[in-house]
């Protein structure tokens, strides 16, 4: 032990603590300073604990405190507060380069380190100063421009109530702040592992090691006895059906009988304190008994494969989707490509690690009621799940803020360890699993084998596509379905196909279980479907811009699924981005040979939303000051949904934004009002938001009303309910896979510039140019915000990331793109109203990534002339395929 005196945030503190006691550890443990938050499992990898030591930006996981006597330490809460912010905290605010929020404190101390050394940084001296600071969210882009406003602010060029939005600006249009992004940017944002209960257990969770094992025998006498250690739980001390159920009832909460992945949960030790949890998990023994491993769609689909569920086959969903007749059309076309495509496992690769508090409460009858705070992005359904799957009724669920999701909580993951052990051990419990565990314990984006055949005629006209494609599940179902679907629904993308003969195919694996990724299945098959437009193009010698404007669908004509469309944006997005095609062109002309050459590359992407049998409900109240609190279940993990109801209730209603109060996180104050997922918060609660206040004004104008206690006054309610549900949409024949597909659809075209080195197969994306066709902006920050960020994780896609089982352990070995790795990127928006929108609004988070991955591989070919079908495109793959050319 040593005895240190470190000053922090002013304020002198003594302590008597082992030496090689982390500062983040001393900071979040000993002073409930939480902004500095633990993502990379204390390896100097992510930055979000970055503070400032002695005027240096120093990451606290890796900080001894051994070495800090008589240092002073500033951390974003020493910075300001939300009350009196610091002019830092403002310019991230204004500039909209907070989203999820879970990187902020640590990007905003990294800034103030540099601005305080250099006051006017130019872009690169940004980029080295935050190159330890990771975002998953914003692409960077508004990240340099928050450091470069804040230096405008410090050097009094400009003062924030220049550009502060007036909250007197009525509702659309205006890049008002976030709601939450000021507490975000102080450290006073809870996340999840930022809450203390008094008295909680700690649990360490054992997870297999293998891929698909029988569990033969535990031994955990040993763990029972060590000191702290509460007990040990089993899948037989869980008092529901142990079996959390999405869609299909396939996925336990702890393993009984047998494990089927790599991180599949076996038990949970629960101890006074982490390190004793993790001591007595140690010394548990676990005998498996090892079981054939299905490594792929392949190996599954095998006439002696094993069946990795009794109740469900291999096989588990099939859908095929025939239009005309494509056989024919293929032997009569002029020209015909085939190819094989293959996309890989991926990590949705939020910054914020999993975890869930759980404790006890007593409700209004005075029982024992559960609450389980998360991350979830849909509470009311997840509530469910837990209760049949636990087996205890009187229960809540209580989103916390999430450091991002991108999909990954479209399921329960850790609440329902967390709630089986609160149970069992009749206390509050914490579950905060490190990034290692989190990376094995969360579903991923699923991997797709595509086999495709595309057809034109002599004109260049689009006659035929085939495509046939296998959807690796992994070990259990999830949304399972949905995603074929998904990629069905959007097979023919931007383009009229006369003829299409597609199957999709979903199968169980003992690979990571496969769930919701920002796009969920249209990414995949856009990649196959928009490298193949280029290698027709290329056979038939067409510019492939032009091709694909030749072959856009036009009103009046149908879909793969057999819809019709009405009105059809792609011409006028291709023609938006002719004059950058142009120009890029150009400038890559000089850089066609030699051993860096530069190429260009474009696709389109379209994306439904509000698809077959969709619905929400939202609740608004009118206040005794007149204000609106809104009520919906509607998680905002960092695309902007609380802007979304806060601005379309002020414009709706004619009331500035700081009468307008939210309750979206409680499943006792809200209703069901669906997932934050599939780009359908804004269409589908905002629709159902619209509603409840039609009947709200409609009430005040029949009454004269102007405040909550006089509506009632006058014989009305305050509070309405307001529903959406999907009328235009509907299934897809199971024969043909034809049907009506989504009420809304958003289209983008990518334009990307990059540069390939012969030599070693690098990447450097240069430049992306987005145009979309987005409905009317609500809040133009916040959409260009998320065009943003999904181009830099569709290029992370396309050319890096990958999850392997077993080896892909931090943000390292992921590959989690960096701010050094931040290219160019302009955005093109196109307003058109959509006719069943609210106020003719729609959707746009994940539109922004379907095109990007074939603009980058296409984009690849015209540099260096090979094709990589198979992501992601490493230098090695690229290496590979430029030697096979060659």
């Amino acid at each position: 032990m040593k005895k240190i005196r470190i000053c922090v945030n002013g304020v002198w503190h003594e302590w008597i603590a082992e030496p090689k006691t982390a500062l983040l550890d001393l900071l979040r443990e000993d002073l409930r300073l939480t902004g500095a938050k633990q993502s990379c499992d204390r390896k100097g990898q992510c930055g979000a604990c970055m503070v400032i030591v002695n005027k240096k930006a120093v990451r606290s996981c890796l900080t001894r405190i051994a070495d800090l006597d008589g240092a002073e330490i500033i951390t974003v809460e020493g910075l300001g507060t939300p009350a009196n912010p610091h002019l830092i905290q403002q310019a991230f605010v204004l500039s909209g380069a907070i989203q999820c929020g879970f990187c902020t404190p640590g990007m905003i101390m990294s800034a103030k380190a540099l601005l305080d050394a250099n006051p006017d940084p130019d872009e690169e001296a940004i980029v080295q100063a935050l190159r330890g600071n990771l975002c998953r969210c914003t692409g960077y882009t508004k990240i340099i421009e928050a450091v470069q406003l804040a230096g405008r602010f410090l050097r009094g060029e400009i003062s924030p109530e220049d550009i502060t939005p007036s909250p007197e600006q009525k509702g659309l249009g205006f890049s008002h702040p976030r709601p939450s992004a000021m507490a975000k940017a102080c450290g006073t944002a809870h996340f999840t592992a930022d809450f203390r209960v008094q008295g909680a257990l700690e649990l360490a969770v054992l997870r297999s090691t293998v891929p698909h094992a029988r569990i033969v025998a535990i031994d955990a006498a040993a763990a029972k006895a060590m000191p702290g250690v509460a007990g040990v739980m089993t899948a037989d001390d869980i008092k529901g059906t142990n079996t959390l159920k999405y869609l299909v009832a396939d996925r336990p909460v702890l393993c009984a009988g047998k494990v089927r992945y790599i991180g599949d949960p076996i038990l949970a030790v629960a101890a006074e304190t982490r390190a004793q949890a993790e001591a007595a998990l140690a010394a548990v023994k676990v005998e498996l008994e090892p079981l054939p491993f299905m490594d792929s769609p392949v190996a599954s689909l095998a006439d002696d494969a094993v069946q990795i569920h009794d109740e469900f086959p291999n096989l588990c969903f099939e859908q095929p989707q025939i239009k005309g007749d494509a056989k024919k059309a293929l032997a009569d076309s002029a020209a015909v490509i085939e190819a094989r495509f293959k996309t890989q496992i991926n990590h949705q690769a939020p910054l914020e690690p999993e975890a869930t508090v759980a404790y006890w409460e007593k409700d209004e009858d005075d029982a024992d009621k559960l609450v389980i705070i998360g991350r979830s992005i849909n509470i009311h359904y997840h509530l469910g799940m837990l209760q049949a799957a636990l087996g205890w009724e009187n229960m809540k669920y209580v989103e916390a803020y999430s450091g991002g999701q991108f999909g990954i909580k479209i399921d329960v993951i850790s609440e329902g360890i967390a709630g089986a052990a609160a149970i069992h051990f009749k206390r509050a419990v914490r579950y905060i699993p490190s990034l290692a565990e989190s990376m094995l314990m969360t579903s991923k984006r699923h991997s797709f084998t595509l086999d495709v055949k595309l057809a034109a005629d002599g004109d260049g006209r689009l006659t035929a596509y085939c495509n046939d494609f296998v959807v690796d599940k992994g070990a259990y179902y999830s949304i399972g379905h949905v995603v074929v679907h998904r990629a069905l629904l959007m097979l023919s993308g931007s383009y009229q196909i006369p003829n299409i003969h597609a199957r999709g195919r979903l199968v169980y694996t003992n690979n990571p279980w496969g769930s919701a990724a920002r796009g969920a299945g249209p990414p995949q098959a856009n990649f196959a479907l928009e490298c193949a437009m280029d290698m027709l193009a290329e056979k038939i010698g067409i510019d492939p811009f032009e091709f694909r404007l030749r072959n856009s669908l036009k009103p009046g004509e149908s879909k793969s699924t057999g819809r019709v469309v009405t009105e059809w944006p792609l011409p006028e997005l291709m023609e938006a981005i002719r004059p950058h095609y142009q120009r890029a062109v150009k400038d890559a002309e000089p850089h066609r040979s030699g051993t860096i050459r530069r190429g260009v590359g474009i696709a389109t992407g379209a994306f439904g939303i509000g698809g077959p049998g969709d619905s929400s409900v939202a609740a608004v109240e009118l206040d005794d000051d007149g204000g609106i609190s809104v009520f919906a279940a509607a998680a905002d993990p960092g695309e902007g949904n609380d802007s979304m109801l806060s601005q379309l209730t002020a414009e709706f209603m004619g009331l500035p934004l700081t009468m307008i109060r939210l309750n979206t996180r409680d499943t006792d104050n809200t209703a069901a009002s669906g997932p934050a997922a599939g780009s359908r918060i804004t269409y589908m609660i905002g629709n159902a938001l619209i509603d409840a206040l039609t009947q709200l004004k409609a009430a005040m104008a029949e009454t004269g009303a102007a405040t909550g206690a006089e509506l009632e006054k006058a014989g009305k309610g305050r509070r309405y309910l307001g529903r959406k549900k999907n009328e235009d949409a509907g299934p897809l024949d199971p024969q043909t896979g034809q049907g009506p597909s989504f009420e809304s659809q958003v289209h983008a075209v990518q334009l990307v510039e990059l540069e390939v080195d012969t030599a070693s197969g690098k990447v450097r994306v240069l430049k992306m140019t987005t145009a979309v066709d987005a409905g009317p902006v609500i809040n133009p920050q916040n959409l260009t915000g998320q065009l943003e960020g999904g181009m830099d994780m569709g290029v992370g896609f396309a050319r890096r990331e990958e999850y392997v089982a077993g080896k892909t352990k931090d943000w390292v070995s992921f590959k989690f793109p960096t701010i050094r790795d931040h290219f160019r990127m302009e955005t093109i928006i196109r307003e058109t109203p959509r006719p069943k929108g609210p106020l003719g609004v729609t959707g746009i988070g994940e539109m922004c990534m379907v095109p990007t991955a074939p603009a980058v591989i296409n984009a690849i070919r015209n540099a260096a002339g090979v094709w990589i079908t198979e992501l992601p495109a490493t230098p090695d793959r690229i290496k590979a395929a430029l030697a096979a050319a060659s």
